[in-house]
């Protein structure tokens, strides 16, 4: 069973300035849970997988169980649920003020942070899996346990025609389509399993890979899917404009930047200039 690891991280290659406080690792367990738990545990994934096109957030559901259990929070206040006509009473709102706090202390850490998942975003976990693959490390920093939970991630958030979003809330796009299916394939799926032939069929009725956006087209340039030359410009003459010009980096949003900045490197080495 997966277990949350708060302020943890005493390892070789990490490093803390303020004792790892707010840091969030998901480690594997075997041993973890009772049969009981496991069997609760197995039949959320099911849930959330058999209701993903009407819910796409997963409610970090595994996380709140497991601080639940932990911090040993009475929740047994029951809920308070008023009509549209009936009066709200000065018991009706401290009851459920009551109610929240609880919940609120229930699912805090030990060191006092809430954690969150931020996977919404479809761009996040896709080059994650890309880099791992072509610098030789994937089957070294994942183990078929991880494989596992990144596969049910991105099958989970596929939608109902067989593309990906820009987001986990998002429409099909190029981008998210191609991303997606590559990372799958990486990851060992076979072109004819049913998330993966859907996720081709909505690729190539939709005009192919090259239609993605500059993102996607670089990633398929590093893979040797696409030629360089079809990859827009970036040099890196545009990290040294002045703060005070209207295109500025500083002016983007951040997570444009830490892709932007890792492009100009590659699109420097390509073209030559190799400042």
């Amino acid at each position: 069973m997966w277990k949350l690891k708060i302020a943890e991280g005493h390892g070789p290659w990490l490093y803390s300035l303020n004792n790892f406080v707010g840091r969030q690792i998901w480690e594997l367990d075997p041993e973890a849970g009772t049969p009981e738990e496991r069997e609760e545990v197995r039949k959320v994934q099911e849930n959330f997988t058999k209701n993903r096109f009407r819910y796409k957030p997963n409610g970090n559901l595994l996380m709140r169980m497991q601080l639940i259990k932990e911090n040993q929070i009475d929740l047994s206040i029951p809920p308070m649920r008023l009509g549209e006509k009936e009066e709200v009473t000065y018991e009706a709102v401290t009851t459920v003020v009551r109610k929240a706090v609880r919940l609120t202390r229930a699912i805090q850490a030990k060191d006092g942070h809430w954690p969150a998942e931020n996977a919404g975003p479809l761009f996040f976990t896709p080059p994650l899996i890309m880099v791992l693959y072509f610098i030789g490390t994937l089957n070294i920093a994942l183990t078929p346990e991880h494989k596992l939970e990144l596969l049910r991630y991105i099958t989970n958030h596929q939608n109902e025609d067989g593309g990906w979003g820009f987001h986990i809330e998002g429409h099909n796009t190029m981008l998210g389509t191609t991303l997606s299916y590559i990372s799958m394939r990486i990851l060992g799926v076979g072109p004819d399993d049913k998330a993966v032939a859907a996720g081709r069929k909505w690729i190539l009725d939709c005009g192919g890979a090259t239609y993605s956006q500059s993102w996607g087209k670089c990633f398929l340039s590093v893979l040797g899917l696409y030629e360089w030359s079809g990859c827009n410009p970036l040099p890196p003459e545009y990290w040294l404009f002045l703060s005070f010009l209207p295109m500025h980096p500083d002016k983007m949003w951040c997570y444009c930047r830490t892709i932007y900045m890792p492009m100009s490197y590659l699109y420097d080495k390509i073209s030559g200039t190799h400042y």
